[in-house]
């Protein structure tokens, strides 16, 4: 599974470099972002792709995993 560390970045850059991490086909990733914009921008992003989201928060950070 591809992590993707998005944190301190702010949108759209992680959903750019989401995009550009699903280009390689793998079944699942796992993204860290920081602040609600991001959030909500990968999880709609991912959805829209056809992936399930599950959500994890942990102090303010969020850890967002994408699988089909």
């Amino acid at each position: 599974m591809k992590v993707i560390d998005a944190r301190g970045l702010s949108c759209p850059e992680p959903v750019v470099l989401l995009r550009a991490a699903m280009q390689s086909g793998e079944a699942a990733y796992q993204i860290l972002v920081d602040n609600h914009a991001s959030r909500e921008n990968t999880t709609r992003y991912a959805q829209h792709q056809g992936y399930q989201v599950q959500v994890q928060e942990n102090g303010g950070e969020w850890t967002l995993t994408f699988t089909k």
